[in-house]
């Protein structure tokens, strides 16, 4: 339902002040019988009036979908979280990245590198070959993890690469293209407006025209809109779904997404993801706040507000996107904007975020 204080919200604290020009913002709350959905959104003059209904790129908040798409496997036995890499994707075989299991990999504590730029060919107008790409990131080690993992993984590092390895993997696990796997495990069990762009278009022919645009990348042929961001996610997977980014929906659907994990969280749910189910994803873990396909809240200057409880977890996504569930509260809050458009130099989401997430926590 748009509620007109949380239209504000988004005018005021991210489009007048230039954070980005179209903004939805979302919350979910507990009330009695179940959660309910309030959403408000805004837009720049320059831009078609945004609406509740507007599709944005959600980069990496496609992480939290792909952990909890483990975690479904996990439930049926399909595979487990301290199933080897290299168990699954057979380019892994024999290297240290293969060794790791895929709790590590989601915890960012598999050893690897930040970043790779594996989409460099298409820089140079190069053919590009995803073999090569898929070889880079299971090599793309730090020097210091390279003796046998302990227990716990490396010393995390957020890493994309990783995501994206977890991905290639359940493809080869289930024979199925990953939006597909998500889409089942996920998104129509929940009855969720999210999906990659190749099946969002497939669903609705006003796909394109309901997209928030993005940047304007000029080796990509000028503004993006309807496709992913994410240059990485372009080159592995096109329009379809890498591990790491590649999903676009709404924000009520995104909130609702939330609500379900909180649910599962209390263990009001057994028909998604049961409580035991949920708990590696999200339990806190040693050396920082990143746990298996979420984050946590920091002590000190969170992007999830100084109103969440401690308990909170969520992801941020690099376009401008946002999800924070708090157990305490039981309400999920969520902020998608399109902060790079027209450039990803843009970083006034910084302290947009937090600002965003304080007045949706006190609009409820």
């Amino acid at each position: 339902m748009q509620d007109h204080g949380l239209d504000e919200i988004a005018r005021k604290f991210v489009v007048a002040p230039d954070v980005a020009p179209l903004a939805v913002v979302a919350v979910a709350h507990r009330a009695e019988g179940g959660f309910q959905t309030l959403t408000g959104a805004a837009s720049a003059p320059c831009l078609p009036p945004a609406s509740i209904d507007t599709y944005f790129d959600l980069a990496s908040v496609s992480k939290p979908f792909l952990a909890s798409t483990v975690a479904r496997l996990a439930r049926r036995g399909r595979l487990s979280l301290d199933t080897a890499l290299s168990a699954l994707l057979v380019e892994a075989r024999g290297s240290e990245t293969g060794a790791q299991t895929l709790e590590h990999l989601l915890a960012h504590r598999a050893g690897l590198e930040a970043h790779r730029t594996l989409f460099t060919p298409l820089l140079n107008q190069a053919p590009f070959e995803r073999r090569a790409a898929i070889l880079e990131a299971i090599h793309a080690r730090r020097p210091e993890c390279r003796a046998p993992a302990p227990l716990a993984g490396y010393p995390p590092l957020y890493s994309d690469l990783g995501y994206a390895l977890v991905g290639l993997a359940l493809e080869r696990l289930e024979r199925s293209p990953l939006d597909q796997l998500v889409e089942r495990e996920v998104c129509a069990p929940l009855g969720l407006d999210v999906g990659s762009a190749r099946l969002l278009r497939a669903r609705h022919g006003d796909f394109f025209a309901r997209c928030a645009p993005t940047e304007n990348v000029a080796f990509r042929g000028g503004l993006l809109r309807g496709v992913v961001h994410d240059e990485n996610a372009w080159a592995l997977s096109g329009h379809a779904l890498s591990g790491h980014a590649g999903l676009f929906g709404t924000a009520e659907s995104v909130a609702r997404f939330g609500a379900a994990l909180l649910d599962a969280f209390h263990g009001r749910s057994q028909a998604w993801l049961r409580q035991l189910d949920l708990d590696p994803l999200v339990r806190e873990r040693p050396d920082g706040t990143l746990r298996a396909g979420f984050d946590g809240k920091s002590e000190q200057g969170s992007s999830a507000g100084s109103l969440a409880g401690q308990r909170s977890f969520g992801h941020l996504g690099f376009t401008g996107t946002s999800l924070w569930c708090d157990p305490d509260a039981d309400r999920a809050l969520v902020l998608l904007a399109n902060r790079v458009c027209p450039t990803r130099l843009n970083t006034r989401i910084r302290a947009a975020r937090p600002a965003v997430h304080d007045a949706l926590f006190g609009s409820v």
